[in-house]
């Protein structure tokens, strides 16, 4: 597939008379009870990145997914190059040089990289599938893009962030004209993330439209050529990144003003609440994936621990939770050892858990709001008398967290996979708050939310700092750690190499920290 070189000069502009690469045009797509687009006009130029931005709800996700033939909208066309065209599947987008990198994977567990990589491709040893030239390639993209990947590893196997540069290199294998990338960055450091800036940055000189989704306001005013907003389904409006502030944009994303947010106050004057000494745990390759690791949280104070996907920071969460076994050391709560329990004993030791893959392990997704809020604690005296609930304490109970909790949902009765993700995390935060625990773990607390979400998730967890709650978050996104944590330990390859302040220390020093580099501080 060959590409056409954009004008020389800023690609916005330059471009600016020339045919776009890609219109949509007054789409509609409505669903039993809501609007999610309500006649949105969106193009992209060969040679630009257009950033869709908005709150969790806006329609952005819908947008892309008429786009790439997943929905099929009730009013508006599609055009590619100025021709009318039909796009009924994803199959059709990818035909015609679309391609999209979903936030939620689109990856089969069972297979490996190469296969996963190789689905929908058509293979030069027909019918058979050329796996060592799909291993090559993946090796060479892998080098060009600085993502490791190991092809030949299951995808079950890997982390979060992991499985996310598989669907990169998914997209990038197929060597598309439009790519759409929803949240790219939300497992990289700010050097990966400066490395993958320059490869997008390529890819638009070579003359390809990138379609860029993200919620990370400095990336978007950074990368973007465009940026249009979306709110309640509908286009607020187009500004190139020279308009606007940061605060603004958040502002012209949610409809009002936002408050600010104070920086960390630098609590943590009590005893120590949370203790991990000389902590060991295997990952899925049974593997060491956490060596020796030791931490303290102290009442009154948030430590964040910051590192790339993958090194180890996932199996650390689910041994305090009591997901995954240690292979030695202790964890305790105030004096309890945890070391061997059940999760529902972890938590009647005082921890409260916010995992990282919320609709994997925070909420059950067919179950309604109400029955995801009281899933822990629905045999309490208070809910459960000789056997049977009692529906009414139970839904006042509901009642007043939804309403405390800001979660936005049409009733009690909603299934859980019909909310937001921001919202279906407040839920979640709602549900382990409620118990008072002790100890709260936050595993990814705002991955894939939007700012607005994300700003009320962060005035939470600073309210229960304050109110004295020991509070250990585990973040990829470097700005969150730094914006919340009076601590930050930096985990590689299993270990915590070091502990900073965040007034004392830059984004620059911290990121060489995550890649390894000890010497940073």
């Amino acid at each position: 597939m060959t590409f056409e070189a954009p004008t020389p000069g800023n690609t916005a502009l330059a471009a600016g008379d020339a045919l776009p690469l890609l219109e949509l045009r007054g789409i509609t797509k409505r669903f039993p009870g809501v609007v999610a687009n309500d006649h949105v006009d969106f193009d992209v130029r060969a040679g630009e990145v257009h950033t869709l931005f908005g709150e969790n709800g806006a329609g952005k996700s819908t947008l892309m997914r008429v786009l790439y033939g997943l929905y099929k909208p009730d009013e508006g066309e599609i055009r590619l190059r100025g021709e009318p065209v039909a796009i009924n599947s994803p199959a059709a987008a990818i035909a015609r040089g679309i391609g999209m990198i979903h936030q939620h994977f689109m990856l089969v567990n069972t297979l490996t990289v190469a296969e996963n990589v190789a689905i929908g491709v058509r293979s030069t040893r027909r019918p058979l599938t050329d796996l060592d030239a799909v291993s090559r390639r993946i090796a060479e993209l892998s080098e060009r893009y600085g993502l490791r990947v190991d092809s030949q590893a299951m995808i079950w196997q890997l982390s979060v962030g992991e499985r996310q540069r598989v669907e990169i290199i998914k997209a990038l294998y197929r060597d598309v004209s439009l790519l759409i990338l929803d949240e790219p960055t939300a497992v990289l450091t700010p050097q990966e993330v400066d490395d993958l800036f320059a490869v997008l940055r390529q890819m638009v000189a070579d003359g390809r439209g990138l379609v860029f989704i993200s919620h990370k306001i400095r990336e978007v005013l950074e990368l973007s050529d465009r940026i249009t907003v979306l709110r309640n389904g509908r286009k607020v409006g187009t500004v190139l990144p020279s308009e606007v502030t940061r605060h603004g944009l958040a502002e012209m994303m949610v409809g009002h003003e936002l408050p600010s947010q104070e920086p960390p106050a630098g609590n943590g004057q009590g005893d120590a609440r949370l203790v991990v000494r000389n902590l060991t745990v295997k990952g899925d390759r049974g593997i060491d994936a956490v060596r020796g690791l030791g931490l303290e949280v102290c009442g009154g104070e948030i430590v964040g621990i910051a590192g790339v996907s993958g090194n180890g920071q996932r199996e650390l969460a689910e041994a305090i939770a009591g997901l995954r076994p240690a292979t030695g050391g202790s964890i305790d709560i105030e004096g309890a050892e945890l070391v061997g329990l059940k999760p529902a004993e972890v938590r009647r030791a005082g921890l409260g858990f916010v995992p990282e893959e919320r609709m994997r392990d925070g909420v059950v997704a067919a179950f309604s709001v109400a029955e995801n809020l009281l899933l822990i604690d629905n045999a309490a005296p208070e809910f459960a008398r000789w056997g049977f609930l009692r529906a009414g304490a139970i839904r006042r109970h509901c009642e007043e967290l939804v309403a405390e909790f800001d979660v936005k949902t049409p009733s009690l009765d909603t299934p859980a996979r019909n909310l937001s993700g921001g919202n279906i995390q407040k839920l979640i935060l709602a549900r382990e708050l409620s118990a008072r625990p002790r100890v709260l773990l936050a595993a990814q607390p705002t991955r894939g939310v939007d700012v607005g979400a994300g700003h009320y998730i962060h005035e939470r967890l600073m309210e229960q700092r304050d109110a004295g709650t020991a509070i250990l978050i585990v973040s990829e996104d470097l700005d969150e750690v730094l914006s919340l944590s009076d601590r930050v330990l930096v985990m590689f390859e299993g270990e915590v190499i070091a502990e900073v302040r965040p007034r004392e220390s830059t984004r620059e020093a911290l990121g060489l920290m995550m890649a390894g580099v000890r010497s940073a501080a």
